[in-house]
């Protein structure tokens, strides 16, 4: 079998981390989102919201963590490897603040190709804003738009989750690999 490196994607608030640790629960590797790694440690030295404060920085430092969780996922012994968010998420968020970026960001989604990529969609009922998200419910909509848009720029085959309760989300991810 074929490694399988699955990026989860979706909007803030629609599910991902949860989704994630039900996949780490039942035993999945799986690498976690690193953008509230990213903002915790920049406000330990002192930048409040890095994203809003300095977006090209924030992003660079969330493309080489995306990639090494990329090149990592690679070498790992499991046949899947789930990741929370991917490569182009960088580039969707940037589309999404209207901010240019290097050229190397293109060519990373490029040269780090995912083999299956799930959408979550916008969900207000389960939408909570809290520290490290300060997105609204209507801009987390415009950045689903976004994500989409973008993978969609890379070629890929985006495959929306159903509303659903967790364990149900989950098997219809592991229903698509098989």
């Amino acid at each position: 079998m074929q490694k399988e490196i699955v990026v989860i994607i979706g909007g803030p608030g629609t599910g991902k981390t949860t989704i994630i640790d039900g996949l780490i629960l039942k035993g999945y590797c799986c690498y976690p989102e690193i953008s509230r790694e990213v903002t915790m440690e920049a406000k330990k030295q002192g930048i409040e919201q890095l994203f809003l404060e300095n977006p090209l920085l924030f992003s660079e430092l969330l493309l080489e963590g995306r990639k090494k969780q990329y090149l990592n996922a690679k070498i790992e012994p499991h046949e899947i490897v789930f990741l929370d968010r991917g490569i182009p998420d960088v580039l969707a968020y940037m589309h999404y603040i209207g901010d240019s970026y290097p050229y190397h960001f293109d060519q990373a989604c490029k040269d780090n190709l995912y083999t299956k990529v799930f959408i979550l969609p916008p969900w207000e009922e389960i939408y909570v804003s809290d520290d490290e998200r300060y997105e609204n419910y209507e801009q987390a909509k415009l950045i689903y738009n976004h994500l989409m848009e973008t993978y969609k720029h890379y070629g890929y085959n985006l495959i929306e989750v159903p509303k659903d309760n967790v364990q149900n989300r989950i098997n219809f991810i592991l229903n698509q690999l098989n």
